[in-house]
């Protein structure tokens, strides 16, 4: 009897030993599915998932306009969809001259938008399709970039995107002398002479400015006059050589620019003037109330004041009230409302 008890004995052990394997099995069993991440390849796999999941999203083209010195987010998603389309850029979240330059010659290869550089809704529009239709685009076609600066015989930098809407043209920053914007339009706004001359052009986002500018104007009983846009590299050089022969190279370079060193060149400038200076371009005119509400309200329509008084040690010439230039609003805003150069504007850290 006490044989068989024991042989009972062992053959309970044996099953409680089995029962209790499997519980622990169980329980383990349970303990990964609620730890599913103790897993290494599901944990890999949700990783993946979620990484693709974000390039989705991030490849939204973004709604807000963009141009030099925005910075962010929707730059990031910006520079993303161009790559994506074919443009060798670096995402850095900065709207540099790499990412104007892109969206220059993106422009260039689409006649339906202004070559400005600016990122604006037309530009939206037009990337979206390239997008969603995964398409690409040979990058350069247009605005080849250019990989090492390219300077004058005299050491000045030559622009490589003449186009850009925001490029400095300076004294050190000269336009190609075969540079001639393809874009110019005659402004329907008033001249003090009658003929048909290049200087009554602009490039067309300029123009459609100076026309909303001049309206303005003249509902607040300001008249002004448009005296002096678009000029050529030969016929800059043909001035500027007239002024040296007459005043000298030093005094001309006070007044006038060497070709190539023409804000006129880019098709974005405008001198105006009024009738209380006699149609002259004069340092009086920024003393009349025509000079005074365009000092006032050209930002409004996305000019600035680009030879200011005070500033000539920056631009390196005598104040110019009738000379505005077209920049856009943003920057307008931000240049005149602070008293500053476009240099200036550059140079400043966000």
């Amino acid at each position: 009897m006490v044989h068989f008890k024991k042989n009972i004995i062992f053959v309970l052990t044996i099953v409680l030993l089995a029962i209790s394997g499997c519980s622990n099995d169980h329980s383990d069993s349970n303990n990964q599915q609620e730890n599913p991440t103790t897993n290494p390849a599901l944990e890999e796999y949700e990783n993946t998932e979620k990484e693709a999941l974000e390039e989705v999203k991030e490849l939204i083209v973004p709604d807000q306009e963009l141009e030099k010195k925005s910075e962010g987010r929707d730059v990031e998603l910006l520079q993303k969809a161009l790559i994506r389309i074919g443009y060798p850029i670096t995402v850095n979240g900065i709207y540099d001259e790499a990412t104007t330059w892109a969206i220059t010659d993106f422009q260039l290869q689409h006649d339906e938008l202004p070559a400005l550089g600016v990122f604006n809704k037309e530009t939206k529009s037009v990337l979206e399709k390239y997008i969603e239709n995964e398409e690409s685009i040979q990058a350069g076609k247009a605005l080849p970039p250019v990989d090492e600066p390219v300077f004058t015989s005299e050491g000045k930098h030559i622009l490589g995107n003449p186009y850009d809407q925001l490029a400095i043209i300076n004294k050190e920053n000269t336009l190609p002398s075969d540079y001639e914007p393809d874009d110019l339009v005659v402004p329907d706004v008033r001249f003090p002479f009658t003929e048909d001359l290049p200087k009554k052009k602009m490039r067309k986002v300029a123009a459609d400015a100076l026309e909303k500018l001049f309206a303005a104007a003249d509902k607040d009983g300001i008249k002004l006059y448009a005296q002096s846009g678009y000029r050529s590299y030969e016929t800059q050089e043909t001035l500027f050589a007239n002024y040296v022969q007459r005043d000298g190279e030093e005094a001309a370079n006070k007044y006038s620019a060497r070709p190539g060193e023409s804000e006129h060149q880019s098709g974005l400038t405008m001198d105006v003037t009024s009738e209380a200076v006699n149609y002259e371009l004069t340092v009086e005119f920024g003393e009349t109330k025509e000079g005074k509400w365009l000092q006032e309200h050209a930002a409004d329509y996305g000019f600035i004041i680009r030879y200011p008084k005070g500033k000539e040690e920056i631009t390196k010439y005598q104040y110019e009230p009738w000379h505005i230039r077209y920049v856009g609003k943003k920057a307008a805003k931000a240049i005149m409302e602070n008293n500053i150069t476009l240099e200036e504007y550059f140079s400043q850290e966000q």
